[in-house]
């Protein structure tokens, strides 16, 4: 149990130097919405993800722009993205989602914004420890972190698979029920004209008995 404590211990000390930030935000109709992220060193690794969990068909515009205003990514009618690139300028990057195309469907989006140093956090020393020793452990610590990072990415993918599908679901449904309600109507009409056919011919049948 110790050793477990002290693994996790070591973990938050290894991603002490990410800054992420996970969120979850309704773009209403014709609306743009931005947000920012500051690098303070050149060769920062940022990784931007993003999915719509609801609205329209799922499908949003996107960019992203550095400090010196040039487009790094940017997309159009995207249910999804997993970016990952490196930071070549200093300052402020700007994450945008535009929904200006849809007339009345807001979306949900959740999306996240990482910001990584390359430099790696060092690892406090035992006496008695070998440099061979205290790298294993700093090597299976990355690959607990990025194990938890798929792990994470995975969940966020069952999550929107569960969205849509969840949102097919109610669609279908909604078009049995109006399936089913013009089916009654046109039962009903049908009804009442095969009603109003026989009243006409036997009204036609006693006219000419008389």
């Amino acid at each position: 149990m110790r050793t477990f404590l002290a693994l996790i211990s070591l973990l938050a000390c290894f991603t002490s130097s990410v800054c992420a930030t996970a969120l979850t935000y309704k773009l209403d109709a014709h609306e743009k919405a931005c947000f920012f992220a500051t690098v303070e060193h050149k060769g920062t690794k940022i990784a931007f993800y993003f999915a719509v969990q609801s609205g329209g068909s799922f499908d949003v515009d996107y960019s992203v722009t550095g400090p010196t205003e040039k487009v790094i990514l940017d997309g159009t009618k995207e249910r999804q993205g997993d970016f990952v690139f490196t930071a070549t300028d200093v300052g402020e990057y700007r994450f945008c989602f535009n929904n200006e195309m849809s007339t009345f469907a807001e979306k949900m989006v959740d999306f996240e914004i990482a910001v990584e140093n390359e430099d790696r956090a060092q690892l406090p020393s035992k006496q008695g420890s070998s440099p061979e020793q205290t790298t294993v452990l700093e090597e299976s610590i990355i690959k607990l972190s990025a194990q938890l990072s798929t792990i994470s990415r995975n969940q966020k993918y069952f999550r929107t698979r569960e969205n849509r599908n969840f949102s097919t679901v109610r669609s279908t449904e909604k078009r049995i029920f109006n399936f089913s309600l013009m089916e009654g109507a046109l039962m009903v009409t049908m009804a009442g004209l095969q009603v109003f056919i026989v009243r006409f011919f036997f009204q036609g049948a006693r006219k000419g008995y008389v």
